[in-house]
């Protein structure tokens, strides 16, 4: 692991970016005191796509009956999907 001065960091952060986009981590220090830690974030959840989106919009536009509901109701109820 790679240690780097704040101000070094500071002027420096779009290649720290890069080096840690390729998996490397990277200690800030501050007067030579570990402060913060550069890491890669690992993704949690995929993206949707496009037809994902739109699939999911079809789908609640099934469940859900004009007339019936409040928009506010509708909005609701898409949230708990």
């Amino acid at each position: 692991m790679k240690s780097v001065g704040a101000f070094e960091a500071k002027t420096r952060l779009s290649e720290l970016l890069e080096r840690v986009s390729r998996g490397e981590r990277i200690t800030i220090t501050r007067h030579g005191i570990p402060t913060a830690l550069l890491i890669p974030v690992a993704e949690t959840t995929p993206k949707l796509t496009h037809p994902d989106i739109v699939e999911g919009m079809r789908a609640l536009r099934k469940r859900v009956k004009r007339g019936k509901m409040s928009v506010r109701e509708m909005i609701n109820e898409g949230r708990r999907s």
